[in-house]
Formats: C-alpha cells, sequence, structure tokens
C-alpha cells in the first residue's frame, strides 16, 4: 500500500499519508454503494510530500463511498463513510 487515509470517516475532504513519497501521478475515484463515480482526482504527486488533500467533497451526501486509487501499475482499494 502506497497511501493511507488519515480517516475512514470524512466530511468535507480526504486526507492522504504517503508511505513513499516520489515523484507520479496519482489518480483517485470517489464511488457511491451503487458504483455510480461520484469525483475523480488526478495529481502529480512530489519527491518529497508526505500528505496529500482531496477537498470539495461537501457537496456528496452522507453514506458509504469506495475510493479507487492508483500510481501507475500499483492500486488500492477502500471503503469510506461520509457523515454530518
Amino acid at each position: 500500500m502506497f497511501l493511507k487515509i488519515k480517516s475512514p470517516v470524512f466530511i468535507d475532504r480526504l486526507t492522504f499519508m504517503v508511505d513513499q513519497p516520489q515523484k507520479c501521478l496519482l489518480k483517485a475515484v470517489l464511488k457511491d454503494d451503487t458504483g455510480i463515480v461520484c469525483g475523480a482526482m488526478e495529481t502529480e504527486m512530489e519527491k518529497d510530500q508526505l500528505e496529500l488533500y482531496w477537498g470539495g467533497l461537501n457537496d456528496l451526501p452522507y453514506g458509504v463511498y469506495t475510493l479507487e486509487v492508483s500510481q501507475g501499475a500499483d492500486e488500492m482499494k477502500m471503503r469510506l463513510v461520509k457523515r454530518v
């Protein structure tokens, strides 16, 4: 795993903690419990970047989401909960 989520529960943003900081392209997709894409992010990570923020998620409805993150050939999925 190359990223960790600071908390699996979020309100308006996600905070990623980077395990192996290196320059790369990071792609993230947030899907609701029916599989519909609710948000996507693509960003260039810097070599020494230890944290990454994905803001602007306050308009999403409350519920359970699946986060799919890819960095080159590495991929991972996580279940998250948006709450009040």
